[in-house]
Parts: structure tokens; sequence; C-alpha cells
């Protein structure tokens, strides 16, 4: 019984709180002893915040028990959740994946972290990410490094992997993650759960600078679950730089609502790059056959030519950003190779040169839009390979910056293009590994994603995936 509960979405878990079938601080006990017991395996959590989470738990019980008809409960009173340690949490050390910040206390949130509160959910801790983020491994030096629950010596990737790999483990009912080129689909792709990567500026990156390519987002087990966390977190904040139009009506409401006839584009060839393995190829066709059993028009295309100046455009730009942060970032010589070398690299960026880059990124964005414009929803696979084997990219140097893209090739032009794209879990490789396919939805709509990815879900579900270690 415990273990169902485990397993249970948070959207289940909030209605049993509500019905008094079960208690906030029940729930934090549960999954702190399987954390307590689970975690040393897969290190899922860089910091467990037991009291922290007891102390909140008591007081969602101590509401729940006054029971004030004129103040109604929050959405997921009493609901655990994990966030990722690349965001700030008031009171819950905060490392960012650095170790000489290990013992890093806020005295703040960040805002989609007050919004997550606000919304009744109990922290339970912080999970894994790489080093400021930027790798798609979650092996953050002076810190056990993140491992797969289908497969602990193989990464749970990054730089969500903490967040998908507590979800799937049952360390969590729910995961909040972000992803600036991949970072909540692959991850979500090589554990089995479903992420979301919403629409640039859905989100407030408050009280940071608003982000080009990264993007808040939720890591569930159901698109449910999803839906109803996007709601809690999307919307600006004052003083940000760009947001996304409201959606028309709650993102939880798209979750089986009918998305009509859609065209339907196949994209089984990255941009770029080696191609995906045959397992994965397969996948994303039988996700293309089941839409089109489904009733929807599917048609096999090629992505958009992105041509060769795109990728260096993106990471003279990213390395520009953590440039600007030295001053505010650990020493040099405390931090890895690979982000010495980012800051290095970006150090060399000139003012002309980064606006060139942000000249030739928006360039290549108009022609994509252009040909992305004739269809609704894209399918693809998420990732193309396996994930490493844990230290495989240990000692890695920003020089090897293309053996982490050719994992991952088919996640980052969404994040350039600003489009809401999600993975979803679609089978067991030979291996008895996790395959996910991506589904990419127009600009700044996710409704129809959701509605797409529910109609997935319904045909093929994946809800009683269990790893090994769970």
């Amino acid at each position: 019984m415990a273990d169902d509960l485990a397993f249970a979405s948070a959207l289940e878990l909030a209605q049993l709180v509500r019905d008094k079938q079960v208690g906030p601080v029940e729930l934090a006990e549960l999954y702190l002893d399987r954390i307590d017991r689970l975690n040393p395996t897969i290190n899922a959590y860089v910091t467990v915040a037991a009291e922290h989470a007891l102390d909140t738990a008591r007081a969602a019980e101590k509401a729940l028990s006054a029971g004030d008809p004129d103040t109604p409960l929050p959405p997921f009173h009493g609901v655990p959740i994990s966030i990722k340690d690349l965001n700030a949490t008031a009171g819950i050390r905060t490392t960012y994946g650095c170790a000489a910040w290990s013992d890093r206390v806020p005295d703040f949130d960040d805002e989609v972290v007050a919004r997550i509160r606000r919304a009744g959910f109990v922290i339970l801790g912080k999970t894994v990410t790489p080093e400021l983020g930027p790798v798609n491994v979650s092996e953050p030096p002076g810190y056990p490094p993140g491992r797969n629950p289908w497969d602990p010596e193989r990464s749970c990737g990054g730089s969500s992997g903490g967040a998908a790999a507590a979800l799937v483990a049952g360390l969590c009912p729910t995961s909040q993650g972000s992803d600036g080129g991949g970072s909540i689909r692959n991850p979500s792709s090589w554990c089995g759960v479903f992420g979301l990567k919403p629409s640039r500026g859905r989100i407030s990156d408050a009280p940071r600078e608003q982000q080009f390519f990264a993007v808040q987002g939720p890591i569930t087990r159901s698109v449910q679950d999803a839906a109803a966390l996007l709601d809690v977190m999307a919307g600006p904040a004052p003083g940000d730089a760009f947001w996304a139009p409201p959606p028309a009506r709650p993102f939880a409401d798209e979750v089986g609502a009918d998305p009509g006839r859609l065209r339907v584009a196949l994209a089984t060839a990255p941009a770029g790059g080696e191609p995906a393995l045959p397992s994965y190829v397969a996948a994303a066709r039988e996700a293309a056959d089941l839409l089109a059993d489904l009733g929807h028009d599917v048609k096999e295309v090629e992505l958009p030519a992105t041509g060769d100046a795109l990728l260096p455009a993106m990471a003279m730009m990213f390395c520009a950003s953590y440039a600007a942060r030295e001053p505010e970032l650990p020493p040099l010589d405390t931090l890895s190779r690979w982000m010495v070398g980012m800051i290095e690299m970006g150090r060399s960026v000139s003012g002309a040169t980064y606006v060139a880059a942000n000249a030739t990124i928006l360039a290549a964005l108009r022609d994509i839009a252009r040909a992305v414009s004739a269809w609704d929803i894209l399918v693809t696979p998420t990732t193309a390979q396996q994930p490493p084997p844990v230290g495989q990219f240990a000692d890695i140097d920003f020089t090897n910056m293309a053996q982490l893209h050719a994992l991952t090739p088919f996640t980052g032009l969404w994040n350039m293009t600003g489009q809401p794209a999600a993975s979803i879990p679609w089978a067991l490789d030979d291996d008895g590994l996790p395959i996910g396919v991506q589904i990419v939805g127009p600009p700044a709509d996710e409704s129809i994603v959701l509605r797409v990815a529910a109609q997935i879900e319904a045909a093929h579900p994946w809800a009683d995936w269990r790893p090994p270690v769970s």
C-alpha cells in the first residue's frame, strides 16, 4: 500500500489529502523513508530537507484540521515535491552544483519556487544537477553523481537529471525542472517519465534576468499532473523582459480535450550529426503511426537545415552569459574544466561578436518558423543514444561539446525557437532502458502539446513503469 501511494500522481495525492484519507505528515514521512533507503544508490537528491519538509507538512496538517471554509486550501496542499538545485530555496541548501557552495543557504526563493510553495507543496529537497547547469549529465564535481534508476551504472541525464530520477524511483510524486537545451526532456526520456518544456517566457525567471533559451517546467508521472503544475508555475512577474501570451483557459482543462485533426510531421534524423539508434527511430515511427490511427494526418519530413553557424552562435551566447556572471561565481580554481573553458571562451566574445551571434540565431529562427508553420505537431525521438555510463564525461572540457550534443541532437533547436516540447515515455529497449518520443508544438501553444500528449497517454499508457531501483 505504501508503494502504491508513493507512485500515485500528485493530483491523486492532493485529493486524498483534501478528503483526509492521508495526511501531509504521513506523505512526507513516506517519501523521506524512501529517500533514506534508495537515494544512496542513485543520488537523485543532493540535499534532503527532512526537517524543513516535516515542519511544512505539520503546518499543512494543522491548516487542514482547522478547516476554515473562508480560506480554501491551495491545489496541492500537503503534497511533496522536489526542486532542482539550480533554483534558490529559502532555508534549504542551494549549491548550483558547485563544490565551493556546499554550505550555501539562500534567504529567498526564486519566483517559481515561491509559486510552488503557495500552491501548497511540501519541498522534500534539492535534486542533483551538473555544475551551473549546461551539461546533459548530472555529475557535479564534489558531489555523488546522479545515476539512472533503470541502471545505476548509467547517467540519469541532465541538467534536470536528479529531478527525473527521483520521480521515476518514487522519491517524490512530482518534480520541478528547467530546460535550456533539452534539460527536462533528455532526463525524462532516459528515466521514463513525462517532461514538458514550456514556451519561452511562459514562466518567470525572477529574480534572475529573463532567459532566452531556458525555461522552468514540470516533470511528472502523468500529463494531467504536468498541466496542473504548469498552471501553478506559469505567468510573468513584474519586470520580466518578455512573456508568452496567457492561455485561453487553464492548462489543466486541455487534458482530455479534443485536439481536432492535426497535421503531424515525423522527423527521425537530426538536423546535423549522427543518426539516432534504430530502436529510437522505431519508437518515433510507432508514435506517429498511433497518431495516424487516432485520425491525424501524418507526413514524414526532414528537420529544417540550420547550417553550420547556429550551434557555435548558441555556444558563444551561452559562454558569454557565464563569463558575465563570473564575479558572482566561485573562484575559477574550484570549478570544473568544462565550466572554466566556457567562462574563458565567454571572455573572448566581444560585444560585436555577441550581437552577431544573436543575429545569426534570430535570422535562422525566421527560416525555421516558416518551415514548421506547415505542421501542428512534430514527432521526433527525444534523444539519439542511450544514457552514457556514469563517469564517461567526468573529465570533459569545452572542446568536447560535440560529443555531448550527439547524445541529444533533437532538443536544443526548440529552445532556440522557444516552442513548447515534451518527452513522452514510449518503450523499454533490449537493455531495459526507457526510450522517449518528443512532440513539439506551435509557438506559445502548450495546449496542443498537452492535448496530443494526453491522447497518446490514454492509448499507450506508461503509469505502471517501475525501474529496478524503486
